[in-house]
C-alpha cells in the first residue's frame, strides 16, 4: 500500500520550487547542484525516448564545456562502445563516419545506441575533441557485461598482435566456452556445463592488468585489454548466476559496472569526472524502492556508498505520455509505441495535473520539497520490451526524494529515431529479458 494519499506535491507551495525546463540555459540550478561533484548519474524511464536522450546531450556538454567533465560511461557493451571512444577521438582505423560506427551495434535491441540522437551527441563530442590534446580529449565507454563473445574475440586477437604469451592464456578462456557458441545460449553454458571458466578468466585478468601498461600498440590499448577480461570474468558469473533464476544476475550486472566504473577512473587522471547515462532502475539509489527489500542494490547506490564524498548526483527521469521505441518482446522488430497517460496517483500523473510543462526539480532546495517528494508513490519504468496495455505492471513504488537528488519531467515525449538496422538474432541473448 502506497502511503502518499494526499495531493501535498500539487500544492502552490510545493510548485514555487519546479523549474520550468525549455532550453538549455533553464540547466542552471541542476549545474548549481552539482557543484564540484565528480559523478553525475542519468537516467531514463525507457531505452527508447527522443528527449531522455537529448537532454542527458544538453546536460553533458554543459558539464564538459563547464565544469570540466572527462567522459560518458553508459549502459552499453564495452566492445561496441569503444568503437564510439575510437571514432570520437579520432584512432587510427576508427571509421570514415559516425553512422558506419554504430552500424557496428548489430546486438538487440540495436535502437539503444544505433541512434540518430546518439550519431548527432558522438559527432559534437568529436567535434569537440577536434580542438583538445590527445590526452583530454573525452572519451565514450560501454559499462555492461553482455558482450562475452565479442569481448572473447577482441582480446584474443589484440593479444596475438602485442603479447603472444598472454595470448595463449585468452585462448584457454576461449576454448572453455567455445563449445556453447553455437548456441549463444548463456544459460545452458552454465547449467549444463560441468566444469566452470572461472579459473582460466581470472588468470587472463590477472596477466593482462599487470602488463597492461607495456601494451603500446594503439591508444588505450592496455586498457581495452583490460576491461574486454574484466568482461570476461563478470560475464562467467553473470549467466552462472543468471541460470539458477535467481536476482544474483543483477547484483552481478550492476557491480560489474561499477568496477567497470572505478577502474575508468583510475586510467583517467586524478581530478576526472564521469557523467553515467543508465535507465532509471540503476542509477536511482535502489534503498528508495522495493529492492532493498529483496537484497537487490544498483550502480546508483553503490557510487553513493563508495564516492559520496567526491560528489555524487543523481539525475531521474520521467513523462507523462507520449511513444516509445520498444519490442513487444525479446528480440522482435523494434517499433514505435504509444505510452498512455500515466496511471492516477503516480508521480508523472500528479506532476502532469500540476501543469503540462517540462518541469526540473532539485530536492534539497527546501526541505518542504524534500519532504513532499518523501513518501513512497508510483514511479513508471519502461523496457526494451513494452506493452502499453499492461501499463500498471510499469510503475516501481518509489521513495523519489531519497532515490534521487534531481528530476527531470518531460511531460509529453516522442520516440527515439533508430538508424534502420535488423539485429542478428544470434546475437540476441536469451537471458537479456531479465535485465532492464
Amino acid at each position: 500500500m502506497l502511503s502518499l494519499s494526499s495531493d501535498k506535491i500539487q500544492k502552490p507551495e510545493i510548485e514555487k520550487f519546479y523549474h520550468r525546463l525549455e532550453n538549455s540555459a533553464d540547466l542552471d540550478p541542476l549545474l548549481e547542484k552539482i557543484g564540484d561533484a565528480k559523478y553525475v548519474l542519468l537516467g531514463e524511464a525507457s531505452h527508447g525516448t527522443h528527449e531522455y536522450y537529448t537532454w542527458r546531450a544538453q546536460i553533458s556538454k554543459r558539464l564538459i564545456k563547464e565544469k570540466g567533465f572527462s567522459f560518458i560511461a553508459v549502459e552499453g557493451d564495452w566492445p561496441d562502445c569503444y568503437k564510439i571512444n575510437k571514432w570520437i577521438k579520432s584512432y587510427k582505423n576508427s571509421g570514415e563516419n559516425i553512422q558506419e560506427v554504430l552500424k557496428e551495434f548489430n546486438r538487440w535491441p540495436t535502437w539503444m545506441w544505433a541512434n540518430w540522437e546518439i550519431a548527432a551527441f558522438a559527432t559534437w563530442l568529436k567535434d569537440f575533441n577536434l580542438k583538445r590534446k590527445q590526452e583530454e580529449k573525452i572519451g565514450f565507454y560501454g559499462l555492461d557485461v553482455y558482450s562475452l563473445w565479442e569481448s572473447m574475440n577482441s582480446i584474443v586477437n589484440y593479444l596475438q598482435q602485442e603479447d603472444p604469451e598472454t595470448a595463449e592464456l585468452a585462448k584457454d578462456a576461449l576454448n572453455c566456452f567455445e563449445p556453447f557458441k553455437a548456441k549463444d545460449s548463456y544459460a545452458s553454458v552454465f547449467s549444463t556445463s560441468k566444469g566452470d571458466c572461472k579459473n582460466e578468466v581470472v588468470q587472463l585478468l590477472k596477466q593482462v592488468r599487470e602488463k597492461a601498461h607495456s601494451y603500446d600498440g594503439a591508444e588505450e590499448a592496455g586498457l581495452n585489454a583490460e576491461l574486454n577480461a574484466l568482461v570476461m570474468a563478470n560475464a562467467e558469473k553473470y549467466y552462472k548466476a543468471m541460470a539458477g533464476f535467481g536476482d544474483d544476475s543483477w547484483n552481478v550486472r550492476d557491480r560489474h559496472m561499477v568496477e567497470t566504473l572505478n577502474r575508468l577512473m583510475d586510467h583517467h587522471p586524478d581530478g576526472a569526472k564521469v557523467i553515467i547515462w543508465e535507465h532509471n532502475t540503476h542509477i536511482g539509489d535502489a534503498r528508495a524502492t522495493d529492492m532493498a527489500a529483496s537484497g537487490l542494490v544498483n550502480v546508483g547506490q553503490l557510487v553513493r556508498e563508495q564516492h559520496s564524498k567526491e560528489g555524487v548526483v543523481l539525475v531521474g527521469f520521467g513523462s507523462y505520455s507520449g511513444s516509445v521505441m520498444a519490442g513487444r518482446n525479446w528480440g522482435a522488430p523494434m517499433q514505435k509505441m504509444k505510452v498512455p497517460e500515466a496511471i492516477p496517483n503516480s508521480l508523472e500523473y500528479r506532476l502532469h495535473k500540476s501543469g503540462a510543462e517540462n518541469k526540473l526539480m532539485i530536492f534539497d532546495e527546501d526541505q518542504e520539497l524534500n519532504d513532499a517528494f518523501s513518501e513512497k508513490i508510483k514511479h513508471r519504468a519502461i523496457g526494451v520490451v513494452y506493452h502499453p496495455e499492461r501499463e500498471r505492471g510499469n510503475y516501481v513504488p518509489s521513495r523519489i526524494s531519497a532515490r534521487y537528488d534531481a528530476f527531470i519531467h518531460i511531460d509529453k515525449t516522442t520516440a527515439l529515431h533508430p538508424l534502420k538496422l535488423q539485429p542478428q538474432n544470434e546475437l540476441t541473448p536469451e537471458t537479456y529479458p531479465f535485465g532492464i
